[in-house]
């Protein structure tokens, strides 16, 4: 039944699993809820990659970006205690969140553009590559912090996990490209 790891109290009511069989899983200890709507089932292993699933699952139509990004694709050593997600400007941002939310508003291409669909844990993940990761630490320069964003774009051309032409191409998604393209060139 949970084999598929995190699950919505709605996906569970389409295998005929109703609120009152729900909440009786719950107390019994078979099932652990992590949020509203969302469980788990309490013998799951869990990985170092669950906060964004669990995320991902209470936001599906949103992706994965910024500092959460950065750690996702291993690019800092910085842990952020908030997963940061990237939705539209017309979505609704959940009520209540564990693990804690931080969201960002995108929209059009800058909202499409670089997006890879990663599965943890039985969930579809929506995850920013690391070349629009890098662009939109400087386009949140003031927020994130330069150094920051400095710091990852050194270990996207270092590691290889990115090349110029992919940064400068999610740069100009971002409109930063002039903002970015110094320090590029500086690391070239």
């Amino acid at each position: 039944m949970l084999d598929r790891g995190i699950v919505r109290s709605r996906d569970l009511e389409a295998l005929g699993i109703g609120r009152p069989r729900l909440r009786e899983l719950v107390a019994s200890g078979a099932l652990q809820r992590l949020a509203r709507g969302v469980y788990i089932a309490a013998d799951h292993e869990l990985t170092e990659k669950h906060s964004p699933a669990v995320a991902a699952t209470l936001v599906p139509h949103g992706v994965v970006c910024l500092l959460s990004a950065l750690v996702f694709h291993g690019l800092t050593v910085q842990n952020p205690w908030e997963v940061w997600m990237a939705i539209d400007p017309w979505s609704r941002k959940p009520a209540q969140a564990v693990p804690p939310l931080r969201i960002v508003r995108f929209s059009g291409e800058a909202l499409a553009f670089g997006v890879e669909t990663h599965h943890i844990e039985g969930v579809a993940v929506k995850v920013y590559n690391v070349a629009k990761t890098v662009a939109d630490l400087f386009k949140y320069r003031n927020k994130i912090g330069l150094d920051v964003a400095i710091e990852a774009l050194r270990e996207a051309i270092g590691g290889r996990r990115a090349t110029p032409d992919e940064l400068l191409r999610a740069a100009t998604v971002c409109r930063v490209e002039h903002v970015m393209r110094p320090y590029l060139e500086a690391l070239l």
